[in-house]
């Protein structure tokens, strides 16, 4: 399949300490096939210098084609990638964190199952291959595996890693779906909800994991893995739109 151009979808809360390292492992990245990058960045709000860093990154590196959208009001996670996805103007998309748990490095290896013509959405896993991975949290690591069985459960995959942030798909047909959820039921719900598109093909690869402490500046809690559970019922078993 050919590809010309991907977009890659930051949601930004909070992050001026560190987004302009990302956006520089960002730069390094050689796409397979000379692939274009579009690079879209959400500042949901944040109450730090984060934009101011990327205006700071933008006018110093004006080879990186950068688009920036700017939320009033915080609206979370989710909201920040609805906003990114609506502007992307890529053959396919992928979401990338502002901070440092996943690496750029690895966007061709979700792209090759694509660009081979086997697969329309590629979701990376933490739990697959032999790749780098932090040793961190136990009870968040079963919280994961939890949510992932339950996930698959309705929506009737077999991912290992549903909770992932790496998720690569064709855009038009993401764009074709109508997400609802504004925190973190984002991956429950666009998982459930491109399970059933008909004849949708997805695929699994092996990523790496460089996970933060709360200390480092992780956000994520128990309260929204009790959303997760609640997303995973209202459109896995419930069906909703």
């Amino acid at each position: 399949m050919t590809i010309q151009k991907l977009s890659i979808i930051i949601p930004a809360y909070n992050e001026g300490n560190t987004i302009h390292l990302i956006l520089d492992k960002i730069k390094e990245v050689s796409l397979v096939n000379d692939i274009e990058k579009e690079v879209i960045i959400v500042n949901d709000c944040s109450k730090d210098d984060t934009e101011a860093a990327i205006y700071k990154y933008k006018l110093g590196n004006p080879d990186v084609n950068i688009q920036y959208f700017k939320h009033e009001i915080n609206k979370g996670k989710g909201a920040a990638l609805h906003t990114g996805i609506s502007k992307a103007t890529g053959d396919y998309l992928i979401i990338q964190d502002a901070d440092l748990e996943y690496d750029p490095a690895e966007y061709n290896d979700l792209l090759k199952p694509v660009v081979a013509g086997f697969a329309d959405v590629v979701y990376g896993s933490r739990f697959m291959g032999s790749n780098p991975h932090r040793i961190l949290f136990f009870w968040h690591t079963i919280g994961n595996r939890w949510l992932t069985f339950a996930s698959n459960w309705f929506s009737n995959l077999n991912l290992t890693d549903m909770e992932t942030c790496y998720k690569l798909f064709n855009t038009k047909l993401i764009q074709s779906i109508k997400l609802t959820e504004k925190r973190f039921g984002f991956e429950p719900e666009v998982t459930q909800k491109i399970a059933r598109v008909p004849r949708i093909r997805i695929y699994e690869v092996g990523i790496s994991y460089y996970g933060r402490t709360y200390e480092e500046g992780k956000k994520i809690g128990w309260k929204d893995g009790v959303r997760a559970i609640y997303c995973i019922l209202k459109y896995g078993l419930f069906k909703a739109k």
